[in-house]
Formats: structure tokens, sequence, C-alpha cells
């Protein structure tokens, strides 16, 4: 570390994840001991077509004091409370990934067990009708949940653009300074093999302490210039491309993103204000790029707003996403594909647990370590939620056969394991994604286990048809009461129309 009073932390790459860790860190760190700088290319760009969010971006706005009407306002956003998955498993099958689960216990027994034993008595009720989220989904309303009742979250659409600008303004604003340039090469420390600066093309030389390398697929820094190998997945996950384009927007915004299976892989629908953002996910070996666009061009419900783009991509993660002093935030680090809109949720992870093992003055191999470690184990749990989603699938086309023959990764088999044993879902260490949203795509897939919680057999069937009725009624009616997603955006939220309609991110 320099010895002056200040460290230096250099911030390499705008977009969502520069300017979500400038932000964080600005407004987490003391300004007396940091100085932070990022560096971004307008001439680079970023990656984004709108984005889908998971609900820590809300714990974001939070942390950041950001007001979420202003934030929706001005990233042409709306909200979303779940991710609408159809044919997957099977042609014509449609569930739900809901942000919320299936009611209270009773008598500490989970709402599934009970829904269990109602199914092996014939009861075809699917599991959905006890997600009060969804039955606020699926009527097209929102309003955010009481806090004092805490009945689901919710997380956000928005033009992934604008969500750089507007992040870029409330880090500036608490002191980051940016500088505009293009990096050429890099200064390696001759003892330590630390990064000592980076140089730009304008010749500037941008010395630092701690670097942080957001240039996403690039990963100029913790990739080349360090070198760190860089783990493949693509054995579990063979999807390896996606295409995206915007349409004009249709009807009234859904409060939910859309995932719709195909022969080749699948395609996502995700609503904003002033349009709607649509991408085909599919696997090259598999489907042709020229099917891809035709799939892609031939599902929109508007007209298309500009040529389709096409993104390659590897899933996996580098070695150590901390390596000497550089920490790989977003894709300079990580990628899995984008089916359950993780990419954002990764880059707020990753700094929050920067946070909690930041380094002062010297930085600890311990602590480094650690981050590495649990970062590793969230993503390999994060991993397994993704493959599950195809390797239980039924589908006959040649992709999702091949999906359902690969090798799974033990943490997987022993989920879907003790899930087919016993109707539990075994949590491990470092898990995003908790037992409802497991729920969901197992139960959501027709994975049915063997046997459910023997404490749900104290009671007379009858008696618990009768409670989960009462249940299923009170979640409907109260839905119902919701105002509409459309016209709470009107109310609170609505947009400005001076973006031109066919703006693209």
């Amino acid at each position: 570390m320099n010895s002056g009073d200040q460290q230096d932390i250099v911030i390499l790459g705008g977009g969502a994840a520069g300017w979500i860790a400038a932000a964080l860190l600005a407004k987490k760190t003391n300004p007396r001991q940091t100085r932070i700088t990022l560096v971004e290319s307008e001439e680079i760009g970023i990656i984004g077509v709108g984005e889908a969010t998971v609900p820590i971006l809300t714990q974001l706005n939070t942390l950041l004091g950001i007001d979420e009407f202003d934030f929706i306002r001005r990233t042409q956003g709306t909200f979303k409370l779940g991710i609408e998955f159809c044919d997957w498993g099977v042609a014509g099958n449609r569930h739900f990934h809901a942000f919320s689960d299936y009611g209270h216990p009773v008598e500490g027994v989970q709402t599934q067990h009970y829904w269990l034993r109602m199914r092996q008595s014939g009861d075809d009720r699917p599991i959905d009708d006890y997600s009060f989220a969804y039955a606020v989904a699926k009527n097209n309303n929102f309003t955010p949940s009481d806090p004092q009742k805490s009945r689901y979250h919710h997380a956000y659409h928005f033009d992934a653009a604008l969500y750089a600008r507007y992040l870029r303004d409330v880090a500036t604003e608490l002191g980051v300074e940016r500088i505009e340039g293009k990096m050429t090469h890099v200064d390696l420390d001759g003892e330590t093999g630390n990064i000592a600066a980076i140089h730009l093309a304008n010749g500037v030389r941008v010395p630092g302490d701690l670097f942080l390398d957001c240039t996403g697929f690039a990963s100029a820094l913790l990739g080349k210039a360090l070198d760190t190998p860089f783990v493949d997945w693509s054995r579990w996950l063979l999807c390896n491309s996606a295409m995206a384009v915007p349409s004009k927007r249709t009807g009234e915004p859904t409060p939910f993103t859309r995932s719709a299976a195909h022969a080749g892989g699948w395609r996502w629908t995700i609503p904003l204000q002033h349009r709607s953002g649509n991408g085909m996910v599919y696997s090259s070996d598999f489907w042709s790029d020229d099917a891809a666009r035709d799939a892609l061009l031939g599902s929109l419900d508007g007209e298309a707003l500009a040529e389709p783009r096409l993104f390659r991509f590897t899933s996996g993660h580098r070695e150590q996403f901390w390596n000497r002093n550089c920490v790989g935030i977003g894709f300079a680090s990580n990628f899995l594909e984008p089916l359950e809109s993780t990419g954002l949720q990764l880059i707020v992870m990753g700094v929050l647990k920067l946070l909690r093992f930041f380094p002062q003055r010297t930085i600890d191999p311990v602590l480094r370590d650690e981050y590495n470690r649990i970062s590793t184990s969230e993503i390999e749990r994060i991993r397994d939620f993704i493959i599950a989603h195809y390797y239980l699938s039924r589908r006959p086309e040649p992709l999702w056969a091949a999906c359902r023959e690969i090798e799974i990764p033990d943490s997987l088999r022993h989920k879907l394991d003790v899930w087919t044993a016993s109707g539990q879902i075994a949590l491990g260490e470092a898990e995003s994604y908790m037992e409802p949203s497991w729920l969901a795509i197992l139960l959501g897939n027709c994975v049915i286990p063997a046997r459910y919680d023997v404490s749900a057999d104290r009671y007379p069937l009858e008696q618990i048809r009768t409670g989960m009725e009462l249940r299923r009624e009170e979640i409907m009616r109260s839905a119902q009461e919701v105002t509409s997603h459309q016209d709470f955006i009107d109310r609170h939220c609505k947009a400005p129309q001076t973006a031109p309609a066919d703006r693209v991110a």
C-alpha cells in the first residue's frame, strides 16, 4: 500500500459492474482513508439491452439511499415479482419462480408437505396456487409488499445503459473520480507481481493499491494481466450463445420476466416502460445462428427496433476471484448464462463480500483466500440451480436430450437424491437460492418426491384440504385487491416520454 493517508482504489471499466462497485465502496468506506477512481472508455461501451434482476437490487438501492421511484423513472424500469417459465420440462408446461414462499408453516410443517399429501390423494392443484407473489403477478398487478406482512419481495427490469448512467451520477456525487480513457498496458511490481498502475492511450498513468477489474468478458486485469486461469463449466451448461433485440412494447408491462423454452434453448422477454427486451439463448452446437435469429424475430410481440446482436459466452469463473491486488467483479471474474437473472446479483454479492474482507494497508492472504472460498462456493450453488432447469427437462429435442445425459456435479446429485427420497431441500453452505426457489423449479417440472414429512399425516386429509383451500382463497382475494402494475407505475414512477422510442441500450 502507499505510504500516504489514503488507499488508492482503481476500478477499470464502467457499466453496471464498475458503477455498482464504485457507488458501494464510496458509500461504505471512509473517504479519508480511501480514494476511488473509475476509468472507463465511451469507445468500448457496455453489454446490455434491458436487464432483469433479483431482489438483492432492492437491498442495493437501500444501501445507497436511492429513491426507488426516481430510479425506476430514470431507467425506464418496471417491477418484477418472479419469472414465468413456459414450455420448460415439456411443451405446454407453465410454472412460476416467485420471489416469495408458499405460505407460513403449520406447526412447523412447510406447505409443500401438505400439498404433497393432497397430491398423493389425487388433488392436482399446482403448487403455484399457494404463492401470493404469483397470484399478484398473473393478474398483472403490483404494489410493494407490506413490510409488516412481507408476503413477497420484488426486483426490477430496467434499461442497462440508463442504469449504468444513473449509478454513475450516484457514485460521482459520493466522491468517485471518473477518468475517460482506454487502457493500453499494465505495470506489474517486480517483487510482488501486484498491479502497480495502468496506462491509458492518452498517456495518463493511473497508479493504485487495490484494482477492481470490471472490464467484462475481456477480463483485462484479472484474466490477461495476471493470467488467472478460467474454470470452464460448459460441460454442464451447454448453451454458449445469446442473441438480443429490443422491440416495440405491446400491451401493459407484466410484473415478471418470461422465459420460454424451445427446441434450441430458451428465449427471454423483459418488459420496460419504453420497449421490450428480447433474447434467445442457445447452443451453437445444436442450433445455427440463422435459426436462432429467425426464431427470435418470429417470436416478437412488437416490431423489432434494431438488428439482433450476437454474444458468445462460456459459463464458468476465474480460478481466483481475487488474485494478488486485483478483484474481478462481474463478467471479468465469472459468467453464468442469464436464465435466472444472476448477472447483477453476482456483481452486488462480489462487492458486498469485498467490503466484508476489505484490505487495510496490506492485503491479508487469509482474507483474500476466504473471499475466494466463499465466492467459489456461492457460484457453484447457483450453477447447480441453473443446471437443474435443463437436467430435469423431458423435452425430446437434441439439446435437451444432451442436457439429460450430462454427469451432473455431486452437489446437485446430492440435492436431487435427498429431494426425491424425502421431499426435503438439502441446502448447503453459501446458498443464494433457498427452499422456495428449489420447490418452484422441482415441482414446476413435476419432479415429485417419493414421500413427504411424516408430520403432515397428523391431521385428517379433509381437514388439510379445508385449510389449504381457505389459504388459496385468501391469497386470491388479497391479490385481486392489489392495484395494476401499469397503474402503479403511472401514479408513482412513470418515465418522461423523452427517450426516442427506438433507443437501444
